[in-house]
């Protein structure tokens, strides 16, 4: 158990590093030589550097130190050690490492800045880690009003953006939304994968073929609910008992599974749902961090 508990400390560490080179390399290679802002609380903190020229490692270490306090009551003492020691870390690699300016077209950093601010993120986050404190304020929040996560996290980058494009000048604020964009989209992949799962449910006739093409074919494991089907306006009573399945399957595997159903049975129900994680079963997946 010790040896196990190293190793995957080793490599929530080197997930961690990783992850701090990667958001040192896309704020003083892209955005802040060209004044660009990102979300949360690190858009917050590059937003009071171009204001009043603070250091920006400074600023991030002030400004995500409230929130690293409150995330030892919301979640953990342990979650919020790591975060302390991310954010210092990240503060250690701005000040000391001589990143270079890549570029000064706006497009390029827009896009650039963002998607290596996402890969770091995310890495950190495959490690346990969090380099921007926003989530746990949004936690904090979401526990006293009736918002969810996202629509408080949502409004909180609104005002940062706001506050942006008056300050800064509207161009400005749109690019780092397209920013923000592009980093959200790369911590979703760099978390998640390219083996994202979704969740498939199937209610047919021919439920029993459909059944051994998924298990046999796909090799898939199945869970079975029993229901009814029919209900239909013309013919309201009438019904007939049915298997309804139930099935998960990666993104890539999707499309495949669909065209399956449809040559089973071209009129078989089909709806899907991304599933965020999943754990045990017959799924193979590399363990998350």
């Amino acid at each position: 158990m010790k040896e196990l508990f190293a190793k995957h400390t080793i490599v929530d560490v080197l997930y961690a590093t990783a992850g701090i080179l990667f958001c040192g390399f896309a704020l003083k290679g892209f955005l802040v030589p060209n004044s660009f802002f990102d979300g949360g609380i690190t858009g917050l903190s590059l937003l009071l550097h171009e204001l009043y020229h603070w250091p920006i490692s400074v600023v991030i270490v002030v400004a995500n130190l409230p929130l690293i306090i409150m995330a030892g009551f919301q979640v953990n003492k342990g979650f919020a050690i790591k975060t302390f020691l991310a954010i210092i870390g990240l503060a250690l690699c701005l000040q000391f490492i001589p990143y270079p300016e890549i570029t000064s077209d706006k497009l390029l950093v827009s896009i650039f800045g963002g998607v290596f601010m996402g890969i770091g993120i995310g890495l950190a986050m495959r490690g346990g880690y969090a380099l921007d404190g926003v989530e746990v304020l949004a936690l904090y929040t979401g526990k006293r009003i009736s918002f969810t996560i996202s629509e408080i996290i949502l409004g909180i980058n609104i005002i940062i953006f706001l506050v942006a494009a008056v300050e800064l000048g509207l161009p400005t604020a749109l690019y780092s939304i397209l920013t923000y964009y592009c980093a959200s989209r790369t911590i979703n992949f760099v978390v998640e994968g390219i083996e994202e799962f979704n969740g498939v449910t199937i209610i047919s006739g021919q439920s029993e073929l459909i059944k051994e093409e998924l298990v046999m074919t796909l090799g898939k494991g199945i869970t079975i609910y029993k229901g009814e089907r029919g209900f239909l306006k013309d013919s309201y009573n009438i019904s007939q008992p049915c298997d309804i399945v139930f099935t998960v399957v990666t993104r890539l595997e999707l499309r495949r599974l669909k065209n399956i159903v449809h040559e089973l049975d071209p009129k078989a129900f089909v709806f899907t749902n991304v599933i965020k994680e999943t754990a045990g079963g017959v799924l193979s997946r590399h363990a998350r961090h």
